[in-house]
């Protein structure tokens, strides 16, 4: 006989449904699986036919042919246990086809029966919704992550023997014998604490001093501007950075899905977690490889780039990284995707992140101060210019984060503006954005085009010879040009200002001044104006 059960499957991070072929014939026994599949999908063949001996599913001696389908695409994972297992029974007669109807299965099986917890359940789900499917059987480890997909009948498992008997149920009987998962979505998000930031207690009242880095990465997060934060050891460089998903915007609704998605496939949402709220936060190490950070395997993986969509990707000790490495990110600053070729094709992830660095100003940290700077000219330029031209083209503000005075460090914390007030401000600014991006398909002002800022960062005749004057002293690019003006009105829309003034575009050219005072040493500034 012959069966055919709809499962989920994932190429990269884009879901497509799989059709699991089944046909049982007399003829000598075996078990064969086709279908351009890797060693754990083929592997599933031993899994499934131990899982229903233990199960207590007796298969009398046949020839068993499973295909699975698309076969252009190549299966890897583990989530075709369940349903090659459910197409057997079928095909031999044990579940009516009527029972999946408009159903699809998914999960891998150990040997003993039991249905465990499989990747990237959020987009399978989604997309199968979207395709008109109506209820989803899936590991009861994952029903919450599914349930996630409003409108979708999720039934949760933890044993194939469940899986059958919840299938020979009457219809009528099926929600008596298990009982669909559901999850309110509104108190997922009234229950996020974004004023805590990414980890419990992250809060910018704890930072005394370094007003000028807190007005810099106010302003970085109220237009998703890419920062640089510069320093010597001990500033409070990283305590400022790790505090940033504090004032920031909580996640939408959409960005949530599309963030919970990501992780899914990458198999990092936490057991029991449903729906992630808060925006990401990552921090590689500077030994990181460049496969981990853009994404790697025949079938790439999301790497850190794209772990860090619609949140903040900070790299701590940003020299310290491999020139080549710090390279990868050129593509995905400009164009908010990570493009990955393959000999399995060409892959497209979502990379719309903050980017935030952190560096010392030498090997030793301590220059431009030359009475505790030990390190020589050519030290300083090699280590400098880890960091190329491109890169910090990329980057609208470079701002130095100075050492603290001891008055500062003294000054009470209750003084300290907290994470709650400063996120205020970031989200009246973000809500400017809304209402003049609403028909223009981007969100924040970093994002414009160069038609839109003409549009919208128009200026008037004292401020173009200001802005003429600052592209020549500075010797700016292009790029660089388009980004002093985004940065501009950004802070005019901090300031509730309809226009761009002279203080505004003032202030965004100094955060592209910083980073000469020490990258001119590395001959980055040249590269970068040929960029």
């Amino acid at each position: 006989m012959f069966s055919t059960v709809v499962s989920g499957a994932v190429k990269g991070i884009m879901p497509y449904l799989m059709q699991v072929e089944v046909d049982t014939s007399d003829g000598l026994p075996m078990f064969n699986m086709v279908g351009f599949m890797s060693g754990e999908v083929r592997e599933a063949s031993e899994r499934v036919r131990v899982a229903l001996k233990n199960a207590g599913f007796a298969l009398p001696p046949m020839r068993i042919t499973v295909n699975l389908s698309p076969a252009d695409i190549r299966k890897s994972g583990i989530a075709v246990d369940l349903p090659v297992a459910v197409g057997i029974l079928t095909a031999t007669g044990e579940i009516s086809p009527d029972a999946l109807k408009d159903t699809i299965v998914i999960g891998e099986l150990g040997l003993d029966g039991e249905v465990k917890a499989v990747s990237g359940i959020l987009p399978m789900v989604t997309h199968a919704y979207a395709k008109g499917y109506k209820t989803c059987i899936l590991p009861s480890d994952n029903a919450r992550e599914g349930a996630v997909v409003q409108g979708m009948k999720i039934i949760g498992v933890n044993s194939l023997s469940e899986v059958v008997a919840y299938l020979k149920t009457d219809k009528a009987e099926q929600n008596m014998l298990i009982r669909p998962t559901t999850v309110d979505i509104d108190s997922l998000f009234k229950n996020a604490e974004y004023h805590e930031g990414y980890l419990k207690g992250m809060d910018f009242s704890e930072i005394n001093g370094q007003s000028a880095v807190k007005r810099a990465v106010e302003i970085a997060a109220a237009g998703y501007h890419h920062i640089l934060l510069i320093g010597p050891p001990g500033s409070g460089k990283s305590m400022v950075a790790k505090r940033i998903p504090s004032i920031m915007p909580p996640l939408s609704r959409d960005e949530a899905l599309e963030v919970s998605s990501i992780y899914s496939v990458a198999g990092m949402l936490k057991k029991g977690e449903t729906l992630m709220t808060r925006r990401p936060f990552m921090s590689p190490h500077h030994s990181i490889t460049e496969a981990a950070l853009a994404g790697g395997g025949n079938i790439p993986h999301p790497g850190v780039i794209s772990l860090s969509h619609r949140g903040v990707m900070f790299l701590d000790e940003m020299a310290e990284f491999k020139r080549n490495t710090l390279n990868l990110l050129r593509q995905p600053l400009e164009d908010r995707e990570v493009h990955i070729a393959r000999s399995g094709g060409n892959f497209s992830y979502p990379a719309d992140l903050l980017l935030v660095g952190a560096m010392n100003p030498c090997p030793c940290g301590y220059y431009p101060d030359l009475n505790k700077c030990k390190c020589s000219e050519s030290e300083i330029t090699k280590y400098l210019g880890r960091i190329s031209g491109p890169i910090l083209d990329r980057i609208d503000i470079c701002i130095e984060a100075a050492k603290i005075d001891v008055s500062e460090l003294n000054h009470g914390a209750q003084c300290n503006e907290t994470s709650a007030e400063i996120r205020k401000r970031v989200m009246r600014t973000v809500e400017i954005q809304n209402k003049r991006f609403a028909h223009e398909g981007i969100r924040f002002n970093s994002e414009m085009s160069p038609r839109q800022i003409q549009k919208y960062c128009k200026l008037g005749i004292k401020e173009q010879r200001l802005m003429e004057q600052i592209f020549s002293t500075m010797d700016l690019s292009a790029r660089a040009y388009h980004k002093v003006l985004r940065l501009a009105r950004t802070i005019a829309d901090l300031e509730q200002s309809d226009n761009i003034e002279s203080r505004h575009l003032t202030e965004a050219a100094c955060y592209r001044m910083m980073d000469s005072k020490y990258f001119s040493k590395s001959g980055a500034a040249a590269e970068r104006r040929t960029s």
